[in-house]
């Protein structure tokens, strides 16, 4: 009987079955390395896409009403600290300035002349106290004439009117002498008087609206907004009529969660990333963490105290300022994305 010889199995660890299985745990071998590496690589650092370009704006408005003159600047127009923008009629001011300074004028011959009456009314004091010695020394000679038998009753009690009369003129004398004095104040100096004061103080307002007729720039940097000013219309006090975006300036603001902050200190370098220019990346360091969360500051706050309350992740501004001159634009408003390094 012919015995049946089974042909060799095929081993099971063949190099194909190996190379495989490795190739199948690689994968989740490279994801764990890769998830690790980020993981490690972002200890030290937080980043936050929350972030935007702010630029000190200043808003160029007027001290005074009138109507616009003459506009000198256009939109996007750089203009220089003191460069007059803007220039308003000034007519009336002019006037104003005119009838203040003739009321200063009268003011100072008012006050001279009430000097002048202080002396006037100074020398009629001394008159009628000359008067009033004469009368009471008159008096006393009538009554020895009429002791010694020479003089009448009539005589003596004429000269006893007389002392009375001359006694009620010099009073009369010292209160006008004493309401003249009051009305000079006792003010040596002319323009020290209360009525010459009030007068200068009109005619240094006067010429201040009348200076504030141009408007100048308070600082260097970008006209915008122009376009909201036209020659002939009415320019209100304290509305703002255009900006001046200033330059030099720029920071940006970045929105950190509040669980972000707890390692971050101001002084600690950060990068920035502009979404218009994404190929720089901008070197920078925190200036300033905020003290309040952005709504905090909102014009409606949340109001917590109620069933519905849900607790929210608040974000904390944070202020980057950026080492050096940019090599691109900083346009207000543009987004950013900010990593600042903790550690």
């Amino acid at each position: 009987m012919n015995q049946r010889i089974d042909p060799p199995v095929a081993s099971t660890t063949s190099p194909s079955r190996w190379r495989s299985r490795m190739a199948m745990l690689s994968v989740p071998l490279l994801v764990v390395a890769a998830g690790l590496w980020l993981w490690l690589s972002g200890l030290g650092q937080v980043t936050t896409d929350n972030a935007y370009v702010r630029v000190d704006k200043l808003a160029i408005s007027s001290d005074v009403t009138s109507r616009v003159r003459r506009v000198f600047v256009v939109e996007n127009q750089p203009v220089k600290r003191g460069q007059v923008v803007i220039e308003l009629v000034d007519t009336p001011f002019r006037i104003a300035l005119a009838q203040a300074e003739a009321r200063l004028a009268d003011a100072r011959r008012q006050v001279r002349g009430l000097r002048n009456d202080t002396g006037g009314s100074a020398a009629d004091v001394a008159a009628k106290r000359e008067a009033l010695d004469f009368a009471l020394t008159e008096m006393e000679r009538q009554q020895t004439l009429l002791d010694r038998g020479f003089a009448t009753r009539a005589r003596l009690q004429q000269a006893q009117y007389a002392v009375a009369n001359a006694r009620a003129e010099l009073n009369r004398a010292l209160s006008d002498d004493a309401a003249a004095r009051t009305a000079a104040n006792g003010v040596q100096d002319v323009e020290q008087h209360p009525l010459v004061m009030t007068a200068a103080a009109v005619r240094d307002k006067a010429a201040f609206e009348l200076a504030r007729t141009k408007l100048i720039s308070p600082a260097n940097g970008i006209a915008t907004q122009t376009s909201r000013v036209l020659p002939g219309q009415v320019m209100v006090q304290g509305v703002a009529a255009f900006s001046v975006m200033v330059t030099d300036s720029a920071y940006v603001e970045a929105n950190f969660k509040e669980t972000e902050l707890q390692d971050m200190k101001v002084g600690q370098r950060a990068e920035v990333q502009l979404d218009a220019f994404p190929d720089h990346v901008l070197r920078g360091h925190v200036d300033s963490i905020g003290v309040g969360t952005g709504s905090e500051f909102s014009v409606l706050p949340a109001q917590n105290a109620t069933g519905n309350w849900v607790k929210v992740v608040q974000r904390v501004p944070v202020r980057i300022k950026l080492d050096g001159k940019p090599p691109v634009p900083l346009i207000a408003g543009l987004s950013a994305e900010v990593k600042v390094i903790t550690k």
